[in-house]
């Protein structure tokens, strides 16, 4: 089993499989965009898949392959199959746009449960936060992934001034849909014009939600990072993730690999291992994945102090987010 210093036993693993994206959402994508870097800085699909098994060997049993938009990752197919075979329960996070092209991969690998990011029902205020005009594919592809079974999450980023107007039109959509809604609390990455104040947290989504609606508290998944409920009647759920309001650190169970083969212990972390370069010398990784697990810090990475508000006098230095992995 994988240990931290904590006690909390890790089996989950996030993988992202490219830092390319076909969206440029504000909170996910620098303004002036990222470096890019020769393809031999990422991982290949082989590496993907042989990094995978050395951590499904020390314990692993869930993995999410996430991006950038994984799905643009041009061996996403040859990729989700061959982890496909591993003793896992596959999942994916995607932007949604190219579903309707790999559906039938999702069946065929077994992947039962989708996450969509969606962070505004508007057509128009889709345009300006994520730059392109894909809304309706993304509508649709929802709908198309509905009628095929698919368990369906939507994970949406609520952003003080842009769209914390729409929490309740989320929450409708449950109503008639099995829609599993995920209101995420914004969270800072470089580049991403993060501030305290543009946070609406946790308790301003509940109190805007029972405006509306009745709704119930639901029993919350072990080592999950949301507060689960439900609108009654509602055929759906909605959650919150409260990372900066109420942090879920306690029981936190996740890794992830970044595309280009660095280990991180937690989203806010500063500690990157590199997996990758040592990987292809044929050296055991397995010390070294222990060593970045021990690295660990208790709560948020570390880098917060009490009522989660950035240091005083720091600037908050991390990767962009699509470069981490959503």
């Amino acid at each position: 089993m994988l240990v931290d210093g904590f006690e909390r036993i890790h089996n989950y693993l996030r993988i992202s499989l490219t830092e390319k994206c076909n969206l440029r959402c504000t909170y996910c994508m620098p303004e002036e965009g990222i470096i890019l870097r020769d393809r031999s800085s990422f991982m290949n699909k082989n590496e993907v898949v042989a990094l995978a098994k050395n951590f499904v060997s020390l314990g692993v049993n869930k993995i999410r392959l996430t991006g950038g938009e994984p799905l643009v990752c041009k061996d996403a197919r040859e990729i989700i199959f061959a982890l496909s075979k591993l003793p896992v329960d596959l999942l994916i996070t995607t932007n949604g746009i190219l579903v309707d092209q790999f559906i039938e991969c999702f069946r065929k690998a077994g992947i039962k449960s989708v996450n969509v990011s969606l962070d505004t029902l508007n057509s128009q205020k889709f345009i300006s936060i994520s730059k392109r005009n894909d809304f309706e594919k993304v509508i649709s592809n929802i709908h198309l992934l509905l009628s095929n079974n698919f368990f369906v999450k939507i994970n949406t980023v609520v952003m003080r001034g842009i769209n914390e107007n729409e929490i309740c039109d989320f929450v409708e959509l449950t109503k008639n849909y099995p829609l599993h809604i995920r209101f995420i609390e914004f969270m800072p990455f470089t580049g991403n014009g993060w501030q305290n104040e543009k946070v609406f947290n946790q308790k301003s989504i509940l109190s805007q939600i029972e405006s509306e609606y009745d709704f119930i508290k639901l029993r919350d998944e072990k080592h999950g990072t949301s507060k689960k409920f439900k609108a009654i009647n509602h055929k759906g759920t909605f959650a919150i993730i409260s990372t900066m309001s109420e942090p879920f650190c306690n029981d936190c169970n996740r890794l992830r690999l970044t595309a280009d083969g660095k280990m991180k212990n937690c989203l806010f972390s500063m500690e990157e291992i590199d997996l990758l370069t040592p990987f292809r010398k044929g050296e055991n990784i397995s010390p070294l994945i222990e060593k970045c697990l021990r690295l660990k810090k208790e709560k948020q990475g570390g880098r917060f102090v009490s009522g989660n508000l950035l240091m005083e006098g720091t600037v908050f230095e991390n990767r962009s987010m699509v470069t981490i992995g959503g």
